[in-house]
């Protein structure tokens, strides 16, 4: 047999998860110009792309253009797609060690870190996990109800997710049909009754996991104020000094926010209420097991023995009247059927990107892993992009070292044969193309970026037509 890496014996790679860490992974392995590799990507849904589809703010569609680039790596030859293949249920990793020299789980982190206060059960309080898959029309969360009857909000976290739930809780109808968002969201965030939405951070200006893009943004909402108290926009001291090493994106975060503290209400019929130093300690109900109010705690900032800044609870308390509660405290990775999970930190066991053994800590030949389910949930889309190359490096290093698994069946045949026994109904790219097509021209008449299927069972009845 030829060595692996010839164009007659190439590397097989499986991708489990077809967001953007599976897509930089991709990118990477397919540009490696002297080491011929296959790549076969697997998505337990019918629609490449991930977060990107499902997490990136409707009306950021900027920002959804790197799928432009993602198209260009599904396109070559040498790339695969098998859609709506659940990994674990449909195929399993033994299964998928009979066709392939190396697999990467890419799976993200699909579940919300929990509050952990008295109260966060009752009725409407809600992970912004659900909310954000919800209005971008993900097929596990469309039949989700929110209760946006109530008028007040608070929105616990202060990185890009929170943001974004604030500032589409506070557009305006003709906003909001000017994006991709699933027509049901359109319709029932228009109706909303929502008139306040306080977005709750436990540390200050200079901490905040935003960037500037986000928060400028609030400050040009068409019909919503923003109000930022002037003495939780200035900074303490011991994050005045830390501006001095700080990156220029926290340097602008602090100006902006600054500046939109010096900005007096216009009489707009949403206001939007930016606060710091506060956490929530209990969540309140009424009668009927309710969201009915909050109690916040103020915070100082000090500094710990390595140096970071942490808030500590002083004795200040404010009691808040909200109805509704969307905690957005960070996202965490779940477990996959036979790959070793570091159940506190919420990611793959892995060392830059090799998953190691729970026990032993050595390198499991040919399993390796990228993106947020790697690192933990971090960075922007392009975040990704490093991380996954990181993991590729080894990967390659790996693989001309011999130290790769033997599948006895790895070619492209036979693999989609054997994908074709567990999952008849699996969805190839040009399957996914016609329902991209489709989308759009429904968007274009219009006059939107797309009208999203949301359904999984018409995904794969267009896909297939």
């Amino acid at each position: 047999m030829s060595p692996l890496g010839t164009e007659s014996n190439p590397l097989h790679v499986a991708i489990v998860g077809a967001g953007p860490a599976g897509f930089y992974a991709a990118e990477r392995l397919m540009k490696e110009k002297d080491f011929a590799v296959e790549v076969d990507m697997y998505e337990r849904l019918p629609t490449p792309f991930g977060l990107v589809r499902y997490g990136v703010a409707p009306d950021h569609q900027k920002i959804k253009s790197v799928t432009a680039a993602f198209d260009r790596t599904a396109k070559r030859p040498n790339f695969h797609f098998y859609g709506n293949v659940e990994y674990g249920t449909d195929m399993t990793l033994d299964d998928l060690k009979k066709h392939y020299h190396q697999i990467i789980f890419t799976t993200g982190a699909q579940t919300d870190r929990m509050l952990d206060i008295p109260g966060e059960d009752l009725v409407g309080s809600y992970p912004a996990t659900e909310f954000v898959a919800w209005y971008n029309g993900h097929p596990d969360f469309h039949d989700c109800q929110f209760d946006l009857t109530q008028e007040k909000v608070a929105v616990v976290g202060i990185g890009n997710v929170a943001i974004d739930v604030a500032r589409i809780l506070s557009l305006t109808p003709q906003e909001l049909a000017r994006t991709d968002m699933a027509d049901y969201a359109i319709e029932a965030l228009s109706k909303s009754n929502v008139k306040e939405v306080h977005i709750l951070g436990r540390r200050g200006p200079a901490q905040a996991a935003f960037t500037p893009i986000e928060i400028k943004e609030l400050g040009e909402l068409e019909d919503c104020d923003i109000v930022i108290l002037p003495e939780e926009a200035a900074l303490d001291p011991l994050s005045e000094a830390s501006l001095a090493d700080a990156d220029r994106n926290t340097v602008r975060d602090v100006e902006i926010v600054q500046e939109l503290s010096a900005r007096e209400p216009t009489g707009k019929s949403k206001t939007l209420y930016l606060r710091f130093l506060v956490s929530p300690t209990r969540i309140d109900g009424d009668d009927n097991g309710h969201v009915a109010g909050m109690e916040l705690v103020h915070n100082e900032l000090y500094k710990t023995d390595t140096g970071t800044l942490r808030p500590r609870a002083t004795d200040v308390t404010e009691y808040l009247d909200v109805g509704i509660v969307f905690r957005s405290i960070g996202y965490r990775g779940v477990p996959l059927p036979g790959i070793p999970f570091h159940e506190r930190w919420g990611v793959i066991l892995n060392d830059q990107g090799r998953i190691v053994d729970s026990d032993t800590r050595e390198p499991v030949v040919g399993l390796y892993t990228a993106g947020w389910i790697k690192r933990g949930p971090s960075g922007v889309i392009g975040t990704n992009k490093p991380d996954s190359a990181e993991t590729v490096e080894l990967m390659l290093e790996d693989a001309r070292a011999g130290k790769v698994l033997q599948p006895s069946q790895p070619s492209l045949e036979e693999t989609e044969a054997d994908v074709h026994d567990h999952q008849p109904d699996f969805i190839s790219y040009a399957n996914w193309q016609k329902l991209d097509a489709y989308e759009v021209a429904q968007g274009k008449a219009a006059d939107r970026p797309r009208i999203k299927v949301t359904d999984v069972a018409d995904m794969l009845k267009i896909a297939e037509e």
